[in-house]
């Protein structure tokens, strides 16, 4: 077992790390929808939009344990938490059922945009009504012709106020269950497809979300994904890359929350000492290291299990609890160890902090991951 990363693994992090950090210097306010996008564009040039798509397509032909580095170091390098999240939402909820499932041309047509940025995906699964339960999904497509008509409407879509395809789930026949339901990439410019305003969330404000009503819209054959009623199956193949993959903007958060945290507790001075000489602050930065590690390595075990194509769920749903859970904990330790200049806007430790309590959330909640854990334990 060898947990040495290879020449051109470490190549690949320092570079990417490099190019993110000369054009990220800083965190983007609140941006609208056109900064937003501006923004996304100038990250998929250094090629994090690309990292798993295929090189025909303009993709880096990455596994998950090579793309899930290249997102580490984004998240590493990039002060904006929002944008990496953008950015690894529209490759793995989006880009890569459309890799696997898609149908020529559409499938090299979208995928190339998706590759460089000139199109940005949003993932519309969300309803009011359906979240976790994929199985109350309550939009409908019904055939007509060579057409789709997709009827319904989806609460929360990352990206959608910024994008140009959708991939989104609908019911094509009520009486299959999750057998009934179907995947689909819709541009957004056909009629009856209606994006709402910006959602004003707590945080990962880089990256923008808006509800996503499909009002009549007629889709084209073209862009079913899979088979009809394989949308149930193509939704957890996407879960299962954003699971293992997308976390790893969180290990790179960590990294470099830990480093601030460090060269703080060095340079602050109370009581006539640097503040990192008390064990109540030193304990607290080994905790926060112990937890960032452990998380890496879940992080690094899930991706290669689904490289391998090995049983990757309860690994996946592991490192997705770990990490998640360790980014806000360790947030918290590093709110307590700025005091009041943690509280402060603009300094990163607040938006850190913010930007990591979604993550418990997202790719499935905490509570879902735990239920997945017991059943593999055969509980």
């Amino acid at each position: 077992m060898d947990f040495e990363l290879s020449a051109g693994q470490r190549k690949l992090y320092d570079d990417i790390r490099d190019q993110v950090a000369d054009r990220f210097g800083t965190s983007a306010a609140k941006a609208g929808p056109e900064a937003a996008r501006a923004a996304f564009t100038t990250a998929a040039g250094t090629g994090v939009a690309a990292l798993c798509l295929p090189p025909e397509v303009g993709g880096g032909g990455l596994g998950a344990l090579d793309t899930a580095l290249g997102l580490e170091a984004f998240g590493r390098a990039c002060p904006d938490t929002g944008l990496t999240f953008a950015v690894a939402a529209h490759l793995l909820a989006c880009a890569v059922p459309i890799r696997d499932f898609a149908a020529a041309p559409a499938r090299d047509r979208l995928l190339r945009g998706l590759a460089t940025g000139a199109l940005v995906a949003a993932n519309a699964m969300t309803e009011d009504g359906a979240g976790s339960d994929i199985g109350a999904i309550a939009a409908t497509a019904r055939q007509d012709g060579d057409d789709y008509v997709i009827d319904g409407e989806k609460s929360w879509a990352s990206n959608a106020p910024i994008a140009d395809v959708m991939v989104t789930y609908a019911v094509t026949n009520p009486r299959a269950g999750f057998l009934g339901v179907s995947a689909f990439a819709v541009p957004r410019k056909l009629p009856g497809v209606v994006v709402g305003e910006p959602l004003d969330k707590l945080g990962l404000t880089g990256c923008l979300a808006g509800r996503v009503r499909f009002d009549g819209a007629r889709v084209p054959r073209e862009y079913l994904l899979g088979t009809e009623g394989q949308g149930a199956a193509i939704f957890q193949h996407s879960m299962a890359w954003e699971r293992a993959c997308l976390f790893a903007i969180y290990v790179g958060l960590m990294d470099r929350q830990l480093e601030m945290c460090v060269a703080h507790a060095g340079q602050r001075r109370q009581f006539g000492r640097r503040i990192g000489e008390f064990q109540a602050v030193s304990h607290r930065i080994a905790g926060m290291k112990q937890r960032l590690e452990s998380a890496r390595l879940l992080l690094y075990r899930a991706c290669w299990l689904l490289d391998r194509g090995g049983d990757h769920v309860e690994a996946a749903a592991l490192s997705k609890v770990a990490v998640s859970e360790a980014a806000v904990a360790n947030s918290l330790d590093a709110f307590q160890i700025f005091g009041s200049a943690g509280y402060l806007n603009g300094g990163g430790i607040a938006e850190q902090l913010r930007d990591c309590l979604p993550s418990t959330l997202f790719s499935g909640t905490t509570e879902i991951q735990r239920e997945l854990l017991v059943r593999g334990v055969g509980l």
